[in-house]
């Protein structure tokens, strides 16, 4: 089958949802690189982020 197995996803979703619990306690930082963590991370720091469903 396609894809990745399902509790691989769960579990880098919960790991993901617990470091941005945490970077959302601390001020945003200078940006110093042109990117930041990868490919342009796109993950709101004022609103949770939540899937649709």
């Amino acid at each position: 089958g396609a894809g990745f197995d399902l509790a691989t996803v769960r579990e880098v979703i919960r790991l993901i949802r617990k470091s941005e619990y945490k970077r959302r306690q601390a001020p945003p930082g200078v940006r110093i690189t042109p990117r930041a963590f990868g490919k342009d991370w796109r993950y709101p720091i004022t609103s949770a982020f939540g899937a649709r469903g």
